[in-house]
């Protein structure tokens, strides 16, 4: 079962030359509407955990950079 990964700031709604305060912004505004304790449904949840995830990357500065250059900081073996 292949999946296809999206694009981080596609994710969360932000272009690529969002502020660190537009990113947390998006964040918070999808996580209230997508949080697993608001929202039981099973394909909400694998959408939280997608924003979440985005939001773990474009937040820290060093991620953030490394995802810009093609790399996927989330993977394992990146160190």
């Amino acid at each position: 079962m292949a999946t296809t990964k999206r694009d981080y700031y596609e994710v969360l709604g932000v272009g690529r030359s969002a502020s660190e305060d537009e990113i947390r912004k998006a964040y918070r505004r999808l996580a209230r509407q997508l949080h697993p304790d608001v929202n039981p449904d099973p394909g909400t949840q694998e959408r939280f955990k997608e924003i979440t995830n985005a939001y773990e990357v474009l937040i820290d500065p060093g991620k953030r950079e490394m995802y810009d250059l093609g790399a996927d900081p989330l993977a394992s073996g990146n160190g």
